[in-house]
């Protein structure tokens, strides 16, 4: 039996359920993990204000077919004395890994965990954390693991904004400005496909979303899809990324180039 493994840390959405649906196609039996990792969380991020409703995750989770839900207390996953962590180098030196020093070697170490513990043959990770996915790629190849890494596409609100459990943190006026970050990056991809010199896109971007009421910016670059290298020339190949900032809450989404329709 093909056991697929969906990994959360809660507050579902309909880009969480998307991947329940996925897997639900390709596998006889799916768990999925529920466990807000405290080693991906930096000093002065959210962790201790994190969405969490485990109630309402685990009736998402019966309602969409999830066989089995494991959500494991801290100390299973980091009992007393716990000092290892998986690091993967290059895909994390760049993008968020620069803003958020750390953050990948605890997706990296929780994985591997949860892998460990789950032992499934496939595993199902949303898109909209695409550096994300890269990094969880690079680890299964590098190690060697006989599990194979599925990415689903971003799962967005009609207006263009990418699900995700912090859009809850956004009061009215900031949920007004959010769909900007997509509707920026579009116009970007746009601008791309019809000859506009790239690095002064990625200016254009930046000043755009503080146009639009962002109050700061960690990023916004075009880079090689695999790679995640800055792109010095446009190919379709290619991605936009973007991080902003609305008071406390960080938005990030990315889109491929050609993904213009």
């Amino acid at each position: 039996m093909v056991i697929g493994l969906v990994p959360t840390m809660g507050a579902l959405h309909a880009g969480h359920i998307s991947l329940v649906h996925r897997a639900r196609k390709e596998c006889g039996l799916i768990i999925a993990s529920l466990f807000v990792n405290p080693i991906q969380f930096g000093a002065n991020e959210d962790f201790d204000s994190y969405p969490r409703d485990q109630e309402r995750d685990f009736g998402i989770f019966e309602r969409n077919g999830v066989d089995i839900v494991y959500a494991p207390a801290i100390d299973v996953i980091y009992p007393d004395g716990f000092g290892v962590t998986v690091t993967v180098s290059k895909l994390t030196e760049c993008l968020c890994g620069t803003k958020r020093p750390g953050h990948f070697d605890g997706v990296t170490t929780v994985v591997s965990k949860l892998f460990e513990h789950c032992q499934p043959d496939c595993a199902y990770f949303g898109e909209k954390d695409y550096q994300q996915l890269k990094v969880v790629e690079q680890m299964v190849n590098e190690l060697d693991l006989p599990i194979r890494v599925v990415g689903a596409p971003v799962i967005r609100e009609r207006d263009g904004l990418a699900m995700s459990s912090r859009n809850t943190y956004l009061n009215e006026t900031e949920r007004r400005i959010a769909p900007a970050l997509f509707r920026t990056m579009r116009t970007v991809a746009i601008r791309l496909s019809r000859g506009a010199e790239l690095e002064s896109q990625c200016e254009w971007g930046n000043d755009a979303l503080l146009a639009a009421g962002f109050d700061r910016i960690d990023y916004f670059e075009v880079c090689d899809g695999q790679t995640l290298e800055r792109a010095r020339g446009y190919r379709p190949s290619l991605r936009i990324f973007a991080a902003a900032w609305l008071r406390e809450t960080r938005l990030i989404d990315n889109l491929a180039a050609d993904e213009i329709d």
